[in-house]
């Protein structure tokens, strides 16, 4: 399996090439030359695997340079009941991503996948544990030692942090948007104190630090020096991770191949939902993939329109679903970089007009960048927008009537799930974290604290670490070359 540019000007390269890495040498991301397939006897034999042993069968069809022996390895070390043990009463936590089914009236079902029983109570964790592992393993065989520098809006920092602290070779450069995250995220990841751990709190908002994590990705020379890798979405080891749980929640939720389900995504920075087109593309049986957006919603707007108009960070609004405060999406390029049937010169000049115009037009309507909006549908796409109204609602609808507390990103999924519901087709909605990570809306919502699994009680009162800096991309350089020492 070999590596191209969404861009084009790289030599194709192999899995473990391009695993440390985030952007290409181009400015673009990382696709397959072509996306492998599954077979219907395939999905037939994968349908009684353990979680672990799916991971296995989907990874090796994108890895083809470690030995198997050695991937199946890496995913029973990742995938266990104990790494992710913090499922809900009645969950089976040896599921890893248990399904639990809300509505089922008339042959309208409603699923939520639960994808938060990892360490920092995220989907992050889905994925950043399997990358701890690839990361450790690869720095090993090649004697190498590596520094990775990201940004989060809220939970792909602690998700990183807790997959990196302690592993050798590794130090984690994260920087987040200054008093814009949840008490409890921050307390998550500023409060660990491991010596490979430095936090950097920006004075902006998270467009700004993803601005940052480019600027030195695009700096070759700094990089190469400085040894930099990136844990952010765009890591393409991320994305084949989430992946899996596609194929599992597909796989749980059906008795054969013949059908098909839909999956709701709360989606800021479109990488989760990346990997349900991938898997769409592999062969999966999705009838639809639908983007759920909070107030920023550039992605709904591209969804609905055709149009991708990235907002300014003044325009950029601080939401109670954080984590999705986010107007440039950037593993948008994967999916634009296919609906071009993979014209990657016409993909390179798009999203040069995105850095000096803020966006593109594909409506087909006079004076647009093209007409590709039209082929979006057989894609599987569609989209919706949740404002925090909509999310108080969700949730104490959701308490009221199944008796689950969901945080306030789900909260956005569910409520443009209902939209889209579909007869005989099973709607999962992707849960995005526990709404312990979110306790201020949930006592607007609810009256009341969110439940909190042990060992989070007082995770806020804990001492805390963290560097403030401006967006100054220079004064950041400066303080990561201080504390690499090279």
């Amino acid at each position: 399996m070999q590596y191209v540019s969404t861009r084009g000007y790289t030599a194709a390269q192999n899995f473990s090439e391009i695993l440390l890495g985030g952007l290409a040498p181009d400015g673009g991301l990382y696709l397959p030359e072509v996306y492998p397939q599954v077979s219907h006897d395939e999905l037939n034999a994968w349908r009684g695997l353990s979680y672990a042993d799916l991971a296995f069968e989907v990874l090796k069809k994108f890895i083809t340079d470690i030995p198997e022996d050695d991937i199946k390895a890496l995913v029973t070390k990742t995938y266990t009941a104990e790494v992710y043990k913090n499922a809900r009463a009645g969950e089976n936590a040896s599921e890893i991503t248990p399904l639990r089914v809300l509505e089922d009236q008339s042959g309208r079902k409603l699923i939520i996948q639960a994808l938060s029983n990892g360490p920092t109570l995220a989907f992050k964790d889905m994925a950043m544990q399997l990358l701890g592992n690839l990361f450790e393993y690869t720095l090993s065989k090649q004697h190498e030692e590596l520094n990775i520098l990201g940004a989060t809006s809220g939970d792909t920092g602690s998700a990183a942090e807790y997959a990196m602290r302690g592993k050798k070779g590794v130090r984690v450069f994260m920087l987040s948007p200054h008093k814009k995250m949840s008490a409890f995220q921050t307390a998550q990841m500023f409060s660990l104190l491991d010596d490979n751990i430095f936090n950097i709190a920006v004075e902006g908002v998270f467009d700004d630090c993803q601005d940052m994590v480019k600027a030195v990705s695009n700096d070759l020379t700094y990089k190469a020096k400085q040894k930099i890798g990136t844990v952010n979405s765009i890591n393409w080891a991320r994305v084949i991770a989430q992946v899996i749980y596609y194929f599992r929640g597909y796989l749980r939720a059906t008795t054969q191949n013949t059908e098909k389900v839909s999956f709701t995504v709360p989606s800021g920075n479109f990488g989760n939902i990346c990997a349900g087109h991938i898997a769409r593309m592999m062969g999966l049986p999705i009838a639809k993939l639908v983007v759920a957006t909070n107030e920023n919603d550039v992605l709904d707007e591209f969804f609905r329109t055709g149009i991708y108009r990235v907002r300014k960070s003044a325009e950029t609004w601080h939401t109670s679903s954080p984590s999705m405060d986010i107007s440039k999406a950037s593993n948008f390029e994967r999916f634009i970089y296919d609906l071009l049937d993979r014209d990657a010169v016409r993909v390179a000049a798009l999203f040069r007009k995105v850095e000096t115009e803020g966006g593109f037009d594909l409506s087909g309507q006079t004076g647009s960048d093209g007409d590709e909006f039209k082929k979006v549908a057989a894609f599987g796409f569609q989209s919706g927008k949740s404002t925090h109204s909509d999310r108080l609602n969700t949730i104490r609808q959701v308490e009221q009537n199944y008796g689950i507390t969901i945080d306030t990103h789900t909260a956005d999924g569910i409520k443009v799930a209902l939209e889209h519901l579909e007869q005989d087709v099973p709607m999962i909605v992707l849960e995005t974290a526990l709404a312990a990570k979110f306790n201020e809306t949930i006592q607007e919502a609810l009256g009341r604290d969110a439940e909190r699994p042990a060992g989070f009680e007082n995770i806020e009162a804990l001492p805390q670490r963290v560097k403030v800096m401006t967006s100054n991309v220079d004064d950041m350089k400066a303080f990561i070359a201080q504390h690499t020492g090279l």
